[in-house]
């Protein structure tokens, strides 16, 4: 079948939308006519060579859409399904097993290496191989192939198009609050980074109850919306030493910090604002290599805690829907970080996350 795409085809340029072929769904595989996909760093950090995806390559991991066709093992979807498409697991090492399948052993590969477990692509143009099945789905497409694995059903009643970036970049911020760290009721909790990740880790930490909800963020507004949306202090570090001011504001500092930049110096200045016994979770690093240097005697004597989070440490199957039905009652209103492309803007759409102008940009496939 032909489907349009936007393939990366070289580093840092824009995507080429391109008419390209895709094969029937295998007997363990998925076709979802996409509706929309949510536009992510992860796909900007992949074009640019940043993580080892080959090109040419159809990015795209935030996907939601109706499912089309099935293979004749699948029995969680049926055509006409709306689903999400969320990040790839195998479903079988120690740690899928365990129910982390955020941490599973096969995480890269299945994710971003953009192939299939066996080596081919479903994907092609003209007869020549184009890269798919990145985090096993590759949905900056109108159709996209995906696996049980990662496909979650919705509510027929849910705003579908608004729904794909719960797949990663939403959940991986309520779920480090809500998962990860568990912040709960009546704790101090702050987020250093307040785009569509870290705001979102600020809403769930105002569902959990968290008391002292406190936001760190250069740009002035972001941080006026930081505080429509729940927190209780912002901080721009560009203008004051941001672990005094938490000092200052906590009296003996944080029991959970959030880092959604992936920078060193800004992962110090979160653990050096951590209370005894508190504990930072980091999202992310700034380039492979990334080294953070820590105050040992503070982190050590304090019995402070510093730990990575991949995904939110979600059950998408479970954590998705609940977002789902907290967006509707009003608790969880991430809508309020969204602003909506057509898919042959996909390059402006791009350009505007990256400036910062827009927080969480959404592709309409149409």
């Amino acid at each position: 079948m032909q489907i349009r795409a936007a393939l990366a085809r070289a580093q840092r340029a824009d995507l080429s939308l391109e008419t390209i072929e895709i094969e029937d769904p295998r007997d363990n595989e998925i076709l979802v006519k996409v509706v929309a996909t949510g536009v992510c760093h992860t796909d900007i950090s992949a074009r640019d060579g940043v993580l080892p995806t080959p090109q040419p390559v159809v990015l795209g991991h935030e996907g939601a859409g109706v499912v089309e066709k099935v293979g004749t093992a699948i029995t969680k979807v049926r055509p006409g399904d709306r689903v999400v498409m969320t990040f790839n697991s195998c479903g079988h090492c120690p740690s899928c097993q365990d129910h982390h399948i955020s941490y599973c052993h096969e995480f890269f590969p299945r994710n971003f290496f953009a192939t299939r477990a066996d080596g081919t692509s479903a994907l092609s143009a003209g007869g020549a191989r184009i890269h798919g099945n990145f985090f096993g789905q590759s949905s900056f497409a109108t159709h996209a192939i995906c696996h049980e694995a990662n496909v979650v059903k919705v509510p027929d009643s849910a705003p579908l198009e608004l729904l794909g970036p719960l797949a990663c970049g939403i959940q991986t911020g309520a779920g480090a609050v809500m998962n990860a760290l568990k912040v709960s009721a009546g704790k101090s909790f702050a987020v250093f980074g307040s785009g569509s990740v870290g705001l979102s880790a600020l809403m769930a930490a105002k569902v959990v109850g968290a008391t002292t909800i406190i936001a760190v963020d250069m740009h002035d507004a972001r941080l006026e919306l930081a505080r429509e949306l729940g927190a209780t202090h912002t901080i721009n570090p560009a203008k004051v030493d941001a672990t005094a001011e938490i000092l200052k504001i906590t009296g003996y500092g944080l029991n959970f910090a959030l880092d959604t930049t992936g920078l060193s110096k800004v992962i110090r200045s979160a653990v050096m604002a951590l209370a005894p016994m508190g504990t930072c979770g980091i999202l992310g690093a700034s380039a492979p290599g990334s080294e953070i240097a820590l105050d040992e005697v503070h982190f050590m004597s304090g019995g402070r805690r510093l730990m990575g989070i991949v995904e939110g440490e979600s059950n998408p199957d479970t954590f998705i829907p609940m977002l789902v039905e907290l967006q509707a009652k009003g608790h969880f209103p991430f809508e309020r970080l969204v602003t909506f492309y057509p898919f042959d803007a996909i390059n402006e759409a791009i350009r505007d996350s990256e400036s910062g102008k827009t927080i969480k940009p959404i592709l309409r496939m149409n």
